[in-house]
């Protein structure tokens, strides 16, 4: 299976499984001898439907739908390469263009959905990632998760040691802040 789906796959749970309800946000559990329709699996999660609603499932979960886990596929700096800002940088946009909304197979960068993201150093000789990003919409439930995923890949990065994503409002999001090829993706041309 590729990372997207040209054609849906069904699949029937082989045990509980821990999901989270999209758009609300909310965890829930599928049960076992469920069927879920697989409809997105892209950057360490997939997007099933289940009598109607869709849910979000860690790739660490993929073994309850009969599949084998597959993680993100993410560069890291050559061993006693430099480590500076803007190599950290570069990394962190790498790590949040491996966050996808679960509700489009398009990443948050290409989204248009982060503002900004800087290399702070410290004292230690680590760094601090400061985020600021915002959603499509200001109601969105999975505003947070998004974040909090964000979060958590970006602190992954060797010679990090603290990551903050901030959601903000202003600018407002818009269609005009998404990639060429997310809007061709969209059919948005």
């Amino acid at each position: 299976m590729g990372d997207r789906y040209g054609e849906t796959d069904s699949r029937v749970l082989s045990r509980d499984c821990a999901v989270i309800s999209v758009p609300w946000g909310k965890p829930d559990t599928l049960e076992e001898g469920s069927y879920a329709l697989i409809t997105q699996r892209l950057g360490g999660s997939i997007t099933v439907m289940n009598g109607g609603n869709l849910y979000r499932i860690d790739e660490r979960n993929a073994d309850a739908l009969g599949l084998e886990p597959q993680l993100p596929d993410i560069a890291l700096p050559a061993a006693g390469g430099t480590v500076d800002a803007e190599s950290i940088e570069r990394m962190a946009w790498t790590h949040l263009g491996t966050c996808y909304d679960p509700e489009l197979p398009i990443d948050i960068v290409n989204l248009g959905l982060v503002y900004a993201c800087t290399a702070e150093p410290l004292a230690d000789g680590t760094f601090r990632l400061a985020v600021k990003m915002t959603l499509t919409a200001p109601g969105c439930g999975m505003g947070t998760l998004i974040a909090d995923e964000a979060q958590e890949k970006l602190k992954t990065i060797p010679g990090v040691s603290d990551a903050i994503v901030d959601l903000v409002w202003d600018p407002p999001w818009s269609r005009e802040m998404m990639s060429e090829a997310a809007r061709l993706e969209m059919g948005m041309f």
